[in-house]
């Protein structure tokens, strides 16, 4: 005897969201698809501080001072822990819009605009909006069939709309928006100064062992037994990548430092949208340093609207075989049951209710009399009479 059994399977919402992005640990982390530059910046900040608690910080905590490794270790900690926040949150994805919603949006965009003769080029579809008196465009994104909000940008490396889009940084393998802005700035600020400290206390490194040897015979030094034996070659490779990270790290540091101040975006600052040809003064800034940012930085972080983790549930119906005893009185159920009968839990053998007649309008086609016909008695009926 098969039964079938009705089973709800658990769907969570981030499997069918669109846009090309990564999902780990049941939808808690999201990233971009494209992460080999974010394991890049993860092997160049671990090797770096590897072979600098390795090899320099055991020299310089007992010739100079201990505190020299624990605060290493502090920023190494910071900067860590301000990266992975970066690359694994949602920097505030904007949800695309449903079936209904997209028409509904098409019908007022129909109806504003018009009916556009054919050959006519349509006019671009955007809403303005009023922000401290200052009008504010809204345009309309073709892949998420919305208007996106103020400051939104939609990305081209993880086809979403970002809510406060900055730029997608492949460095820590995300896009920096609302939602996380504020740890990249904290990042690379540290990252800074995490460098800064690396490369400074190398040069230290090298100055002290050049003040017993010389200058010559510590260059030249041949790696050994502790402490001479990073001296040559990691000494060196720690100098070179602190030297050419400075450039970079730094200065993208100052750009930021001067955007947060403004309270303003890479896009922004790219597009010319407040510096451009048309000097419409920014909208969103307070004419305030400290203001601006308290705001960026120090703000109310708003929650994700995606809802990565919520449940969609599908039923899947599946068979299942089983036999039991029967009394001599005992009916065999149906083979096929209605909608709604078959539930979850419910015995195989419960009591069997005596089903409602069927009238001829209700029967099937081979089954309904013709006008005139008479009806024929089954077989069962004879057996019961005699």
């Amino acid at each position: 005897m098969s039964v079938m059994v009705a089973r709800k399977k658990v769907v969570r919402k981030w499997e069918k969201l669109p846009g090309r992005n990564t999902f780990c640990c049941d939808g808690r982390i999201m990233m971009a698809r494209q992460k080999g530059i974010f394991y890049l910046t993860l092997f160049l900040i671990l090797g770096t501080c590897a072979l600098f608690f390795a090899f320099e910080c055991r020299y310089l905590a007992v010739q100079l001072s201990p505190a020299i490794p624990v605060f290493a270790a502090v920023l190494f900690l910071f900067a860590m822990a301000t990266l992975l926040r970066t690359s694994f949150s949602d920097p505030g994805v904007i949800p695309r819009a449903l079936p209904d919603e997209a028409a509904f949006i098409e019908m007022e965009i129909e109806a504003t605009n018009g009916t556009v003769p054919q050959g006519q080029r349509p006019p671009p579809r955007i809403k303005n909006f009023q922000i401290n008196n200052q009008i504010v465009k809204l345009k309309y994104c073709y892949t998420c069939k919305i208007f996106r909000p103020p400051r939104a940008s939609h990305c081209s490396i993880c086809d979403n709309c970002v809510e406060r889009f900055d730029h997608h940084c492949p460095w820590v393998g995300n896009c920096v928006g609302k939602r996380n802005y504020r740890y990249f700035y904290l990042f690379i600020l540290s990252l800074s100064l995490l460098t800064i400290y690396i490369f400074t206390f190398n040069i230290v490194y090298v100055a002290l062992k050049s003040l017993k040897i010389g200058f010559l015979n510590t260059l030249k030094e041949t790696p050994g037994t502790y402490p001479s034996m990073s001296l040559t070659v990691l000494t060196v490779l720690e100098v070179l990548i602190c030297f050419f990270t400075l450039w970079s790290v730094v200065g993208l540091t100052g750009f930021h430092t001067f955007l947060v101040a403004l309270n303003q975006t890479t896009n922004e600052d790219i597009k010319g949208s407040w510096t451009g040809k048309n000097r419409v003064q920014n909208p969103y800034s307070h004419g305030n340093i400290v203001k601006n940012c308290c705001e960026v930085l120090c703000g109310p972080l708003p929650p994700s609207v995606l809802d990565r983790r919520g449940i969609l549930q599908q039923e899947e119906s599946t068979a299942q075989e089983g036999s039991c005893p029967r009394g001599p009185g005992t009916q065999e159920p149906p083979a096929t049951q209605g909608p709604g009968q078959a539930q979850e839990g419910h015995s195989a053998l419960s009591p069997q209710v005596p089903a409602p007649s069927v009238s001829d309008a209700e029967m099937p086609e081979e089954k309904q009399r013709m006008p005139g016909e008479l009806p024929v008695p089954s077989p069962d009926a004879g057996r019961a009479e005699h």
